[in-house]
């Protein structure tokens, strides 16, 4: 079998589960290869990504390993039958991996829960908003490739269209309200937009005001990403060179706690549209 050319983090993700399964169980990878009837490479590259595996494998394997969440398992399986590639791969050359593997999270979604201090999230900016941020970057990209990094931005947004769209909750800080990018015009029908979207069944938005006073992870912004089942959740967090994606059980218990201390420390949806209209007529 010949290894992926191009290994997105999903496809790592379900290695990683795998191989989570087999540790469970005490087994090193010469012992599930001699109870599995592989060799030792066909199990390290598949737990490494590097080589696919059919659905019918997963079960196989979790099935020896006496993996006893069914849930879990269907999830797994589901993952390895996945052969279509998603828009975002027409981006690949183009735009870093890191931003590819953040469609494609959001794609798989099942809900979503996002902080954000200095921006307003991508899935909720406008394209005049997303522009005059891409274009604070040094050195600002050239014409074409920001034409590709909008394209990619706007096409984010699509999933909060899908038919079983993820539910979302995203908390806004009151610096990202109130930072006027590209001008007034521009932060005003940003603002606008905030509140046309805050109108969705599956969208809730939440702003944090200055007076809400200090709460956990305050310098970095950070989307918790609900998979199909709790195993397969993730932590986006952004960072100076892209996105980074966090799976680790402790790291996502952390997460979720900081996330409901910091809800906890916003308005709540009623009162967060006054006080974003409030900034809209201040811009």
């Amino acid at each position: 079998m010949a290894p992926r050319k191009a290994l997105t983090a999903r496809q790592r993700r379900l290695g990683v589960e795998l191989r989570k399964i087999r540790e469970h169980t005490g087994m090193t990878i010469a012992q599930a290869a001699a109870l599995l009837g592989a060799d030792r490479t066909t199990i390290s590259n598949t737990e490494s990504g590097r080589f696919g595996v059919s659905p019918e494998r997963v079960r196989a394997w979790a099935g020896h390993y006496e993996c006893p969440d069914a849930a879990y398992v269907d999830a797994l399986a589901s993952m390895a039958a996945e052969r279509i590639n998603g828009w975002w791969e027409d981006y690949r050359g183009d735009l870093s991996s890191g931003a590819l593997d953040l469609a494609e999270l959001e794609h798989h979604a099942a809900g979503i829960r996002a902080v954000q201090i200095m921006y307003i999230p991508g899935l909720l900016q406008t394209e005049d908003y997303a522009r005059a941020v891409f274009t604070e970057a040094v050195p600002p990209p050239n014409a074409a490739y920001l034409r590709r990094l909008l394209s990619h931005r706007l096409k984010r947004r699509d999933v909060l269209d899908r038919a079983d769209p993820p539910t979302c909750t995203f908390l806004i800080h009151e610096t990202a309200l109130r930072m006027v990018f590209g001008g007034s015009k521009v932060a005003r029908g940003q603002l606008e937009y905030l509140l046309k979207e805050s109108d969705r069944d599956n969208v809730t938005i939440r702003a944090i005001p200055f007076s809400a006073g200090g709460f956990p992870e305050t310098g970095s912004s950070t989307q918790y990403v609900y998979g199909s089942v709790p195993q397969l959740d993730t932590v986006q967090t952004d960072t100076a060179t892209g996105p980074a994606f966090l799976d680790a059980e402790t790291r996502l218990v952390n997460y979720r706690a900081v996330l409901d201390r910091t809800e906890e420390r916003s308005l709540d949806p009623e009162s967060s549209r006054d006080f974003i209209s409030e900034i809209a007529q201040q811009v």
